[in-house]
């Protein structure tokens, strides 16, 4: 008895029903009137700058200022003159530890991240990022569009500009500013026997055969390197249009690459096996066409409920990005600021994120916004969508 009673000093008495707690009210949707009428309460429009500012702060700039021989580079004195040769392209490598920066002016840099953002970021102390520990700092002197880590090899970056037909892969352990690999296309003649210019537009690599390379070009095609064997491409895969590949990617088991299209395609093409794989002990260059094309528009068209609510024309792919976790989950952004995901099995697309409505931006609904909306690149599969 003695040990019972020791415990019950520390039980909690039993409330009585007249002692119930007042329930406590939930707390009311701020954003629902908003959406009804269109308008922003101002204690509210408090509420979301204060967290504007809050991710606001994480955004910092860095100056381009560097050297190259003594002298200041060439793409921040064109970019201070008001040359537009800005930063045109950016990749973290697979561990998230280096940056690869690339200017429209031609420069090339592997930046170590952390010191990068310690100097952009305000509230640490300004540290000066040191040129001497740049893993790579080369003044190409060409435009340049397009930058990528082979993610079978983390010791290369390619790099390729729309205005030239090249490919120039660096190795980031040598400290040179030539390239260690150049690969080329094949020159396309008219009927009239002129050069037709195709520019590169997107690379990508596989991440298990560090030899082969794939780069787009800007009439609709994909020309595909086994450095092994030839600076020449030994394989094409053809889209029958002239339209520019914007983005292409490999998916996670290396058997299908995507194309997303200038003119609001997807095309799809296998790699596995067959000819395309027997191309590749060939000298000659074998065009294959894809296994599927799919127009996004015409999949959106599909949901009757999104139909009735929006004007659903065809729009430029701009991005694309494989859900890594979920294969058959293609991720696509459009030139107007819709975005989405297609299963690739069923080709239907199975979630949507509309860009925001006008009134958001303090206009009139029935005024059309969409040229104002600019597009975005996809850089992870993270972002949120809402399924139809």
């Amino acid at each position: 008895m003695g040990s019972h009673s020791s415990l019950d000093a520390y039980l909690v008495p039993l409330r009585s029903p007249d002692q119930n707690p007042k329930r406590s009210r939930r707390p009311q949707w701020k954003r629902v009137l908003s959406e009804l009428n269109g308008k922003f309460d101002p204690k509210y429009r408090h509420h979301i700058s204060g967290l504007f500012m809050q991710s606001f702060s994480e955004i910092g700039a860095f100056p381009h200022s560097y050297h190259i021989n003594g002298a200041p580079c060439q793409s921040h004195v064109n970019w201070v003159g008001g040359g537009g040769k800005g930063v045109s392209a950016l990749e973290f490598d697979s561990k998230g530890i280096y940056l690869a920066s690339a200017t429209k002016g031609g420069c090339l840099t592997v930046h170590d991240f952390e010191t990068l953002y310690c100097q952009a970021n305000n509230s640490l102390p300004c540290l000066k990022e040191d040129e001497t520990k740049h893993l790579l700092h080369i003044p190409t002197r060409h435009q340049i569009d397009v930058v990528r880590w082979n993610l079978a090899n983390q010791d290369e970056v390619a790099c390729a500009s729309m205005s030239g037909s090249e490919v120039h892969i660096f190795d980031i352990g040598y400290i040179s500013y030539k390239p260690v690999k150049v690969l080329r296309k094949r020159a396309s003649v008219t009927i009239h026997g002129s050069d037709v210019h195709k520019g590169v537009s997107d690379i990508a690599f596989t991440s298990n055969d560090d030899s082969r390379v794939f780069a787009s070009d800007t009439h609709g095609a994909i020309h595909v390197w086994d450095r092994r064997v030839s600076d020449l491409p030994c394989l094409g895969l053809t889209t029958n249009s002239s339209s520019n590949l914007n983005r292409i990617q490999v998916n996670v088991e290396n058997q299908v690459i995507f194309g997303a299209c200038k003119n609001g395609m997807i095309h799809i093409w296998d790699l596995r096996g067959g000819r395309p794989s027997t191309a590749f002990q060939s000298h000659k260059d074998v065009k294959f066409s894809p296994i599927t094309s799919v127009k996004v528009a015409s999949m959106l068209d599909k949901n009757r409920s999104l139909k009735a609510q929006s004007n659903i024309v065809p729009k430029e792919i701009h991005s694309i990005d494989v859900n890594p976790s979920c294969p058959y989950q293609l991720a696509f952004h459009l030139d107007d600021g819709w975005s989405g995901v297609l299963d690739i099995h069923n080709f239907q697309v199975t979630h949507i994120h509309c860009p925001p409505p006008p009134w958001l931006d303090g206009m009139s609904a029935s005024i059309d916004l969409s040229y104002m909306r600019k597009p975005s690149w996809l850089p992870s599969f993270s972002y949120r969508v809402y399924e139809l």
